[in-house]
Parts: structure tokens; C-alpha cells; sequence
């Protein structure tokens, strides 16, 4: 009665394992459909038709920035790359903000004729390096045609220079000066990349960075300081070489 026991879990054991080996499947590993012509091939998800290793990439887009109430601006971006292997790379950034101050800033500064002076930092521009991670990839069916996306992560440093009217914050609206202060930043982003050929891809791209300034209403010789942040959604077209 043990023997038929332990047979039968050896045979349960040897079935799930013989199983679990075929059922993995590599970017080399083809299903095979007998009913298909025999010269085609239909790969698995896991096949990737177009690659990043050893190409080097080059952008331009265009976005609006998401951060700041009281400012509407929009963002130019400019990015150069470089792929070692598949899912790891480095990338340039460099961004030309243009921003001015919005309605809410305009109603918060004069309702009725008695406001007060809103806060604005307005980014004129942005660079940095990021490292790539993009272990992710899909292929999407889109009016039976098969679209192939990337998805990538990346994050390093950056340098922003902005303008702000901390001055006239702090002295109630008597001093209209402003000041254009440069920081340095942590830099992260996070793209979509959707591919036309293995040359030609258009890409969605988040960006946002993280820095440390001088609290609106402190003075210089205070030097207490706050994080302070910038995002950009932008729509870019690239090519790979």
C-alpha cells in the first residue's frame, strides 16, 4: 500500500514538472500551428521585434508642465541616449520652459481690488542624465495591426534655473523685483515608447524634479529652505541609429 503511494506521488511529481518545463517559454520559442504554412512562424509575446541594445536614440517634443497653480507653462524638450543592453541605458534631458502667471494667480492677487501676493517659481529650463531601466515591452492589437511599446524607468540628476518674486512676497507687494535662482535637483522620469519602425518611434513622457530652495517667506539670511518640484508631460518623436 506504501509503494502504490509513493509511485503515485512520484508519478503526480514527474507529470506537474515535465509540465511546468514545456510550458516556459523563451524569445526563441515558436507555438507550433500545424494548420499555418510551414515556412511561417508565429512567435510568443516574449519575442521582441525591435531592440535598444548598442542603438543610440535622439528626440524633440513638446508638453505642458503640471506643477505650479499659479503658473500656466509649457515645456520644449530635447533627449540623446544610448542603450548598453536591452534594458538598461542612459539618457540627456535638457528643457526650455516658457511660463507666465494664470487667472487663479490674477484673482488671488486682486479680488475686488484687496488681494494679497501669490508665490510662483516659473521654470525657465531644465538638464540632466538618467539612468534607463525598461525590462518591460507589450504588444498591443490595435485595429488588427500589432503596435510594439516599451516602458521605461529612469532617474538621476539635474540642474533647474527658475524665476521667483520671493521678494515680493516678503515685503507685501512694495518690492517688484524677482530673482533667478539655479538648484540642483534629483531627476526622474518615467515614457511610453511606441514604435513606427525600428528607426522612427514616437514616445509619452513624464519628467519631474525634485529640489531644494529658500522658503518663500524667509529672507536670504534666514537660508531655511523647502523641497519644491517640476513636472512635465510632453509628446515627443525619435529616431534610433
Amino acid at each position: 500500500m506504501k509503494q502504490t503511494y509513493l509511485l503515485a506521488l512520484l508519478a503526480i511529481y514527474f507529470i506537474t514538472t515535465f509540465s511546468s518545463q514545456k510550458a516556459f517559454a523563451s524569445e526563441q520559442s515558436t507555438y507550433n500551428f500545424s494548420w499555418l504554412d510551414p515556412d511561417k512562424e508565429v512567435y510568443v509575446l516574449q519575442n521582441r521585434k525591435y531592440r535598444k541594445v548598442g542603438k543610440f536614440h535622439v528626440m524633440a517634443g513638446y508638453g505642458k508642465t503640471l506643477s505650479g497653480p499659479f503658473v500656466d507653462a509649457y515645456s520644449i524638450q530635447g533627449r540623446a541616449g544610448y542603450f548598453i543592453v536591452e534594458d538598461w541605458g542612459f539618457e540627456f534631458v535638457y528643457a526650455k520652459n516658457s511660463g507666465k502667471e494664470n487667472e487663479t494667480a490674477q484673482a488671488v492677487r486682486n479680488p475686488g481690488g484687496a488681494g494679497t501676493n501669490p508665490f510662483r517659481r516659473i521654470t525657465n529650463n531644465y538638464m540632466g542624465g538618467m539612468i534607463l531601466w525598461s525590462p518591460f515591452y507589450a504588444k498591443v492589437n490595435t485595429f488588427n495591426s500589432i503596435l510594439y511599446v516599451d516602458w521605461m524607468l529612469g532617474a538621476g540628476y539635474g540642474q533647474i534655473k527658475e524665476t521667483n518674486n520671493r521678494d515680493e512676497v516678503i515685503s507685501g507687494g512694495t518690492s517688484n523685483i524677482v530673482k533667478t535662482e539655479t538648484h540642483d535637483g534629483i531627476l526622474w522620469g518615467t515614457a511610453l515608447k511606441f514604435y513606427y519602425t525600428q528607426m522612427i518611434h514616437v514616445r509619452w513622457d513624464l519628467t519631474g524634479l525634485h529640489y531644494q530652495a529658500i522658503r518663500a517667506k524667509v529672507n536670504d539670511a534666514d537660508k531655511s529652505k523647502a523641497w519644491y518640484n517640476n513636472y512635465d508631460m510632453t509628446l515627443s518623436l525619435g529616431v534610433n541609429f
